[in-house]
C-alpha cells in the first residue's frame, strides 16, 4: 500500500468553502484511490481545533463540521505514536534548526522517519522538507 504524511492544512482546505487548493484536491485523491496517509497522533485535535475557530469566527457553521468530521473518520488516516524520546531530541532538533513550530517539525519527523512524502500546504513546513530532501506529494505520484 502506498503512504503519504497528511499535514492539517491540507485536510482543512477540504472543509473551508473559502480555500480550494489543487495540491490539497491530489491528496484526497490519493486517499480515495486507496492510498493510506500518517499523521502525528496530535492532528485529530490540531483539525478539530482548527474547525472549531472557523465556527467561531463564522466562516463555517457547527453542522458543516459535524459532517465534516464524520466523513473525515473514513478516510484511512492511521495515527503515529512516537515515543517522548524521539519527540524531544528529533522533533526538537528539527524545529531548532528550520525555526519552525514543534508541530510541523513532527509532520517532517515522521515523514524523515518512515521516508514518505509529505502533503501540506504550510509554507514554513513546505520550506523545510525542500531542505531535508522529502518529497512532497504530487500528482505525478499517481499510479
Amino acid at each position: 500500500m502506498n503512504r503519504f504524511v497528511l499535514d492539517a492544512s491540507t485536510v482543512l482546505t477540504w472543509c473551508f468553502p473559502d480555500e480550494h487548493s489543487d495540491e490539497a484536491q491530489q491528496a484526497l485523491t490519493f486517499l480515495q484511490q486507496g492510498y493510506e496517509a500518517v499523521a502525528p497522533s496530535f492532528w485529530p485535535v490540531e483539525v478539530l481545533n482548527a474547525l472549531l475557530m472557523g465556527e467561531r469566527r463564522r466562516r463555517i457553521t457547527q453542522g458543516l463540521t459535524q459532517t465534516f468530521l464524520r466523513d473525515l473518520q473514513k478516510l484511512p488516516v492511521t495515527l503515529d505514536s512516537s515515543p517522548a524520546p524521539a519527540v524531544f531530541a528529533d522533533v526538537e532538533a528539527l524545529a531548532r534548526r528550520h525555526r519552525m513550530t514543534a508541530y510541523d517539525a513532527a509532520y517532517l519527523e515522521l515523514a524523515l522517519r518512515q521516508k514518505l512524502p509529505v502533503a501540506t500546504l504550510d509554507r514554513d513546513l513546505l520550506r523545510a522538507s525542500a531542505a531535508e530532501g522529502v518529497i512532497l506529494l504530487s500528482a505525478k505520484l499517481l499510479p
